[in-house]
């Protein structure tokens, strides 16, 4: 669909037409979330992430107050989803933290705030003839980072995808590769992208991530910010990117 090596300006402009094509909505309800669970449960048992029950891949903090489940739509079909976790000193749920609690706990000891991206999940169907997935699902990532103002972003990946994460986001290693991680069947890493320090570099080499402040709110507002839920919301990067 596209080849990165051409360059980072048509590779930029290649994924903001495709954005366009773009649509995320916000699991909260039981349907969404059954579908979204299939997907996860596909993705994870095809690498063999972890030792899975039944048909669905769901647990208990997918339900957490600071948990946001979406479902990435590209032509209206679900081709991924993410869970962001906002984790704060005072709420310090997420699915890092139970792997590397030294660490996280460290960050939150210090006063920052965390967003948690977990059970990145993408359609293996696809995946393979669409490489702009990652980039569509962790956009959600840099929109949360900027809503609720956080100082760092976690990944928690595999030591294949690690380079990915330096490239694209300036991931620091903070864990060096290892095996036996809780429940997790594969060897794992953790790193995390000094938020404020790469934001500029990271928007004006990839004007795709980027977003409006209204968009960002139909993603993560709850409770008396948002007193419903939008059945689905449409990327604004291009109306930023033409300021």
């Amino acid at each position: 669909m596209f080849d990165h090596t051409t360059g980072a300006g048509n590779f930029s402009q290649k994924l903001m037409s495709l954005l366009d094509k773009v649509e995320y909505r916000r699991v909260e309800n039981s349907e969404d979330m059954e579908e979204v669970a299939r997907i996860r449960y596909k993705a994870y048992k095809m690498a063999d992430i972890l030792t899975l029950n039944g048909s669905t891949l769901i647990d208990d903090i997918d339900f957490d107050s600071h948990a946001y489940i979406f479902g990435v739509y590209f032509e209206e079909k679900l081709i991924s989803t993410v869970r962001i976790h906002h984790v704060t000193p005072d709420h310090r749920v997420s699915s890092t933290g139970s792997v590397y609690p030294d660490e996280i706990n460290a960050f939150l000891d210090a006063g920052m705030s965390l967003i948690d991206p977990v059970r990145f999940a993408a359609d293996p169907a696809i995946l393979g003839e669409m490489p702009a997935i990652p980039y569509f699902t962790l956009r959600i990532a840099a929109m949360a980072t900027d809503y609720f103002q956080a100082d760092r972003v976690l990944q928690l990946v595999s030591p294949q995808h690690a380079a990915f994460y330096k490239r694209v986001f300036l991931a620091k290693t903070i864990v060096e590769p290892r095996k036996n991680c809780g429940k997790y069947n594969i060897e794992l890493t953790l790193m995390a992208t000094e938020a404020n320090e790469i934001r500029t570099g990271l928007y004006r080499r990839y004007p795709f991530f980027q977003s409006e402040a209204f968009e960002r709110r139909l993603m993560f507002a709850r409770g008396s910010e948002m007193e419903f839920t939008p059945l689905t919301i449409l990327p604004t990067a291009r109306l930023v990117a033409r300021l």
